[in-house]
């Protein structure tokens, strides 16, 4: 009886330790995952920062506002297009609406920046 009960603890920490170290495998994964989709370490500090602040990084409120470059007037006109659009009078979405904002709100950070000579850069391009 007790040589059974031994193997049954045996076979249970074994499946416990199998589970508890792919569970640590993949949330190493996933960390470096993460690490990479937030950038690599050339990203200046003041871009992280406003990446934190916003939630979300320059490339994707880019994305959401459908803008290429950075300039102002077309930022703004894209801004003023789908905020109107996503109203929720017009049957629209508070969550996209709220996103647009937020989108503004990162890429206005970015020109608001001392250090702006990558979005000068970018602008002219």
């Amino acid at each position: 009886m007790a040589k059974y009960l031994a193997q049954i603890i045996l076979a249970g920490s074994q499946i416990v330790a199998r589970a508890f170290a792919r569970a640590v495998k993949e949330e190493i994964a996933a960390s470096q995952d993460a690490a990479r989709r937030l950038g690599n370490s050339s990203k200046t500090r003041a871009e992280r920062l406003s990446n934190v602040k916003t939630g979300i990084t320059l490339e994707e409120a880019k994305q959401i506002l459908n803008v290429s470059n950075l300039d102002k007037d077309e930022i703004t006109r894209r801004y003023e297009v789908l905020f109107k659009a996503n109203e929720k009078s017009n049957g629209g979405s508070f969550y996209i609406q709220s996103k647009i904002f937020r989108a503004k709100e990162r890429i206005d950070m970015e020109f608001s920046e001392p250090d702006t000579d990558k979005s000068k850069t970018e602008s002219t391009s």
